[in-house]
């Protein structure tokens, strides 16, 4: 405990030791409870008049004289609980005065409805379970204060309900997930974390040391090569959902530590990946939540099959007015960049350039679940070369609201030219491109033992989140998202 204590934790303090001078435990033992407080609320009628046991935090206190209203509340909801120093007994009465909102505590005792109408449980027998040291946030004012709000969540979840519902509905989701996939026959597995070699996507990893060993080892910013390892073994349908790890800013879009779902299917592309992504966030989106449209921020999304389909040439064309169709050189590129004031870092080539033109001209208006079709090479340097223009790959990017919420390819499975978009992996990261790829030896050697073609997603859970439970920030979604520490 803090060496400075308040006048208020003082209070509790003499009473937690008044009660264990009476005999009672202020940290007790387990208590059987017979029903959570929603299920006395939900089957009152066949309850009326018979015994039930309840246990839960309390969040109100109501005294009158020789009685009083207690509110429990538990993780399903709030009872309130009628207590009478003659139905309890004296003792067990003057136990009772001593606790404190916050405070937990059971009871048994009878179902019955008030003169108000109100379903309470007229308690019998009264047991003391825990005693809060420290005093809830003000009923009426709640935990408002964000930076609070995400530091200590405990107290987010007492006080707020519409964040542990949005929790429970994370739970729910994700486990939709998983029944929608393990029905279409994927095998859930898990993979390692600490990775010797960081790779499957354009990102800055964290670095850790393995003493044992003595070598530097990266945690993970993607799932994609050990799962398409597994591919190549024989393994045709596999997900997992697992935390990544990227060292990269902080925004109300990014933490550093978040989850992702990836799955790879044998003898699919990135056609059967896009009907899998609005079958699933579709079916997900209705088995949680009843529907396949919610309200996001104030505008409505409907994530209902089939979602618009567009090259990244048809976007930029749309939105920018630029044809990249039609401009075949860097220079070229540059120059349209230049004039559309679209910013690129130096020595940027052609693929960069339609990557920034899409970035800052184009995803933005992409309100509606939409593919985006048919990325450059420079940026997918694991994705398989479109036919039509080896200059592209076959990958596809989902956008709900302006933002990227799943990323899929036909994956390249040539390990040749996998070894060549590696080594052009490695020039940029001499460059100094710290978020390119390196050289991933033994994933090589496994593509040289023939992996079928593939098609592989990856969805971002905590923006899926976001989206179904209209939460602005991916810190609401995340129980304990990444925080500078308090001086």
């Amino acid at each position: 405990m803090e060496q400075e204590i308040s006048e208020q934790q003082q209070a509790r303090l003499n009473k937690m030791a008044a009660l264990r001078e009476m005999g009672t435990d202020p940290f007790g033992a387990r208590f059987e409870r017979s029903h959570s407080t929603a299920q006395v609320l939900a089957a009152f009628a066949e309850l009326e008049g018979q015994t039930a046991a309840v246990c839960g935090r309390v969040t109100a206190i109501r005294e009158h004289g020789k009685a009083a209203f207690v509110t429990v509340t538990d993780f399903a909801g709030a009872l309130q609980l009628y207590i009478r120093e003659d139905a309890v007994g004296e003792e067990a009465f003057k136990s009772f005065l001593l606790w404190d909102i916050g405070d937990i505590a059971g009871a048994r005792g009878t179902v019955f409805k008030t003169q108000r109408g109100e379903i309470s449980l007229k308690a019998r027998e009264l047991v003391f379970l825990t005693k809060s040291l420290r005093s809830l946030p003000e009923k009426w004012h709640g935990l408002k204060d964000v930076e609070t709000r995400y530091r200590q969540r405990y107290l987010d979840l007492i006080v707020n309900p519409e964040v542990k519902k949005t929790f429970i509905t994370r739970s729910k989701v994700i486990s939709a997930m998983r029944r929608h996939l393990d029905g279409l026959g994927f095998l859930e597995v898990e993979t390692p974390t600490m990775h010797a070699v960081a790779g499957g996507a354009a990102a800055r990893p964290f670095v850790t040391h393995h003493n044992a060993l003595d070598i530097d080892l990266y945690m993970r910013i993607a799932l994609e090569l050990p799962l398409k390892r597994l591919i190549v073994g024989g393994m045709e349908k596999v997900y997992e959902i697992g935390r990544v790890f990227r060292n990269e800013g902080i925004s109300i879009k990014h933490n550093p530590e978040f989850t992702m779902l990836e799955l790879y299917q044998a003898f699919s592309d990135y056609h059967g990946m896009m009907e899998l992504t609005e079958s699933l966030i579709s079916a997900v989106a209705a088995e949680v939540l009843g529907g396949d449209t919610v309200v996001y921020q104030g505008t409505e999304l409907c994530f209902a099959a089939p979602w618009r389909r567009m090259t990244m040439f048809e976007a930029i064309k749309q939105y920018a007015g630029i044809d990249f169709s039609a401009i075949a050189g860097d220079e070229e590129a540059r120059a349209a960049a230049q004039a559309c004031g679209v910013e690129f870092e130096s020595g940027a080539g052609r693929g960069q350039i339609i990557n920034a033109f899409f970035e800052q001209k184009v995803e933005q208006n992409l309100i509606q679940p939409t593919f985006i079709l048919d990325y450059p090479i420079e940026i997918s340097p694991l994705t398989k070369k479109h036919k039509d223009d080896p200059r592209l790959t076959y990958r596809f990017e989902a956008f709900v609201y302006g933002r990227e919420l799943a990323n899929a390819y036909s994956e390249l499975n040539d390990p040749i030219d996998q070894r060549e978009r590696f080594e052009a992996q490695a020039l940029e990261r001499a460059g100094g491109n710290e978020e390119a790829n390196e050289t991933d030896e033994d994933f090589l050697r496994a593509l040289e033992h023939g992996m079928p073609p593939t098609g592989g997603l990856g969805v971002g859970i905590d923006r899926l989140i976001m989206f179904l439970t209209d939460s602005a920030s991916i810190r609401d979604v995340i129980l304990f998202p990444a925080m500078r520490p308090r001086e």
